[in-house]
């Protein structure tokens, strides 16, 4: 269960917004960045999505991903 969906938003190479399901929400890292993630964090259907996508995609694969690295 150490399974972590981590998206994380770019631009200009710099890193300016990651979700992480850990935490449960977008971070920010740039002023513009802090921007997006507190909308985002007030949309309650983007965060029940991103929150979702761990299920949906991590823990769905896991099995195949973890068979074919063996």
């Amino acid at each position: 269960k150490d399974v972590e969906f981590i998206r994380s938003v770019y631009f200009n190479k710099l890193e300016d917004t990651r979700f992480s399901s850990s935490v449960g929400k977008f971070v920010g890292f740039t002023e513009y960045g802090v921007r997006n993630a507190a909308d985002w964090n007030n949309d309650p259907s983007k965060l029940s999505n991103m929150k979702a996508q761990k299920e949906a995609y991590c823990l769905h694969n896991i099995q195949n991903d973890y068979t074919a690295a063996l």
